[in-house]
């Protein structure tokens, strides 16, 4: 029989943790020091939930762990920030199984160690639902720093990468039967977008003027939140956001339009910037599989979004 939480008690729990950490974990705090002269500190917080963020069908206890700190590194990739360190709390039920705690700090520490920062702190607590709440701290020099509100009309809207694939990566992992029609490694690509998703870091640094946030909740509410904060409003070229041949395949023996999921289907960790031409060129350079897909314009209340269309908490979807 598997050991669970109730098995080991809190503290045993703690010292069977204690080799993720930090050395700088030991104290009631993780002591960040000075930062450097023309740095801004950036600080982000995310909470995943069972049944909600991640499931045993979909997700392995690595993966959630994964998907927590990967979640929480694109919001200090969306702010321009490189990460300083990341904590992570779990809620659990008692009978909680010791290995999927242990797979979940497992996937964490390897997210965080791909892109070069560590766990600092955190807690657990007793919990009906498993939970997993993350808070990441980064820096970024005090021109660099990419907001929403910043958008101007003129601005080239560039993404980093392939929306969509999260979404059909989560269809085939919920029904197995819409992936007929695709070879091994088209599955493993779906897969791994949703299991593994990478937060766009190597998008970074950006020595410009950029508006921006991650497209966490979607392609559509990203333009939608940008153009809300900067008081404008976008002309989409569709044509050019691609829609991967893996996401068509799904989608059409799903029955849907590929074109929602690419722009409503969530959880693709890119980043949607708003750049002036010659810098959003630059950009491209940089990022070869970035794309322009559109442009900034005059507010204009014919162009603006449906929100109802995206995800939100609270609404029922």
């Amino acid at each position: 029989m598997a050991l669970s939480l109730q098995d080991l008690g809190e503290q045993g729990l703690l010292k069977l943790l204690k080799p993720f950490c930090s050395d700088r974990v030991g104290d009631d705090g993780a002591v960040m020091g000075s930062l450097p002269m023309g740095y801004e500190l950036v600080v982000t917080t995310d909470i995943l939930i069972d049944g909600v963020h991640f499931s045993p069908q979909t997700t392995s206890p690595e993966d959630a762990g994964w998907r927590a700190a990967a979640a929480n590194l694109s919001d200090l990739a969306a702010m321009g920030a490189s990460p300083w360190g990341v904590t992570l709390a779990l809620g659990l039920p008692r009978d909680t199984e010791l290995d999927w705690i242990l797979g979940v700090y497992r996937g964490f520490t390897a997210c965080l160690k791909k892109y070069g920062t560590e766990l600092v702190g955190g807690d657990t607590v007793r919990s009906p639902i498993k939970t997993i709440a993350v808070t990441a701290f980064g820096q970024v020099p005090s021109d660099q720093i990419i907001y929403r509100h910043t958008a101007q009309v003129g601005d080239l809207i560039v993404i980093t990468g392939e929306h969509g694939l999260s979404k059909a990566g989560l269809e085939i992992l919920l029904h197995p039967d819409l992936a007929q029609d695709l070879s091994i490694p088209a599955i493993a690509k779906l897969h791994l977008a949703h299991q593994r998703p990478t937060p766009r870091l190597d998008a970074l640094p950006l020595p410009y003027r950029v508006s921006g946030m991650d497209s966490s909740d979607g392609l559509g509410d990203a333009i939608a939140q940008i153009c809300d904060a900067s008081g404008v409003s976008a002309k989409l070229d569709l044509g050019k956001t691609v829609i991967a041949e893996e996401i068509q395949s799904v989608a059409n023996r799903a029955g849907v339009q590929a074109i929602d999921w690419v722009m409503y289907g969530g959880e693709d960790f890119e980043l949607v910037l708003c750049l002036e031409p010659n810098h959003a060129h630059q950009f491209l350079n940089k990022l070869p599989k970035s794309r322009v897909i559109g442009e900034i314009i005059p507010k204009n209340p014919d162009r603006n979004f449906n929100m109802a269309r995206t995800f939100q908490h609270f609404c029922p979807n």
